[in-house]
């Protein structure tokens, strides 16, 4: 396993998520997961599994302190006060008196981000979670965060894989000690129509999805977190740690980015960053 380190925390860089699991399709997919050496965990209010993921971590055999564990914080409970209200849910669904990770999951305009960084640094100065961050923040927003308000921020969670490049991103994680956290990395399976990442795949022995997630971990200070129903899948997203990419490869594949490759953007999105 790869690791980022932030602020002596060691993070897992290739985590299992769990959009879209729920239920029992859910609890054994986490177990799994964890069976085959999962040790990052990712869910969220939204996702309503986190009990789901609570029942497969308690019952795994694996000392909690073992899995890093990430949940976010829904839209609707960002104030202060709800905030502190929605994470006490969370943590009892998740059967746990800590996350390593919380994330507020959308920018929310409506409520001053100086009340919602205050409400997580106060989850977090209690102890009910290690780490806090964000997620589909765009550049600007991470700006009046983390230089605006001094918050201090571990990741940024974003739609990240090579069909969009997330360069601003990228620049300002790591200008801040920061880490980018990549959802939907596999582009919702699409990475197995790129050229590029087919030919390398096809040359290595390898899947494209296997070629992704490795192309994503060679980048510094950045995690991944794939969705796997299957064990098979499950077992093929885990099998990328006995092989790297060449810099021409990677190149190429950071090569497949275009201007139309994002993929998620509702409504509430912020106006997203352009790729210099």
């Amino acid at each position: 396993m790869d690791f980022i380190t932030i602020d002596g925390k060691n993070i897992p860089a290739l985590g299992y998520g769990t959009w879209q699991l729920r239920g029992k399709e859910c609890a054994q997919g986490v177990a799994k997961a964890i069976d085959i050496g999962y040790r990052h965990i990712d869910t969220a209010q939204i996702y309503e599994n986190e009990a789901d993921v609570g029942l497969a971590i308690s019952g795994c055999g694996i000392e909690r302190r073992e899995i890093f564990l990430t949940t976010k914080v829904w839209m609707t409970s960002v104030q202060d006060g709800a905030l502190q209200k929605s994470v006490d849910s969370s943590l009892q669904k998740l059967q746990t008196d800590y996350v390593d990770l919380l994330l507020i999951h959308w920018p929310v305009n409506d409520v001053p981000f100086a009340e919602q960084m205050k409400a997580l640094q106060q989850v977090q100065e209690e102890g009910r979670t290690q780490l806090i961050g964000v997620s589909n923040f765009t550049v600007a927003q991470m700006k009046e965060v983390v230089e605006n308000l001094g918050v201090k921020v571990a990741t940024n969670q974003v739609e990240y894989h090579p069909f969009l490049s997330q360069k601003p991103v990228l620049d300002y994680v790591r200008a801040h000690n920061m880490f980018l956290t990549a959802y939907s990395p596999l582009a919702r399976g699409k990475v197995n129509d790129a050229k590029a990442v087919k030919e390398i795949a096809k040359k290595l022995g390898k899947t494209p999805g296997q070629i992704t997630l490795r192309w994503l971990l060679e980048q510094e200070n950045v995690a991944a977190i794939p969705k796997a129903a299957s064990e098979k899948h499950m077992i093929e997203n885990f099998s990328i740690f006995d092989f790297s990419l060449t810099e021409d490869e990677m190149k190429a594949i950071h090569a497949e980015a275009r201007p139309d490759g994002r993929m998620i953007s509702p409504e509430w999105a912020p106006k997203w960053d352009k790729a210099a």
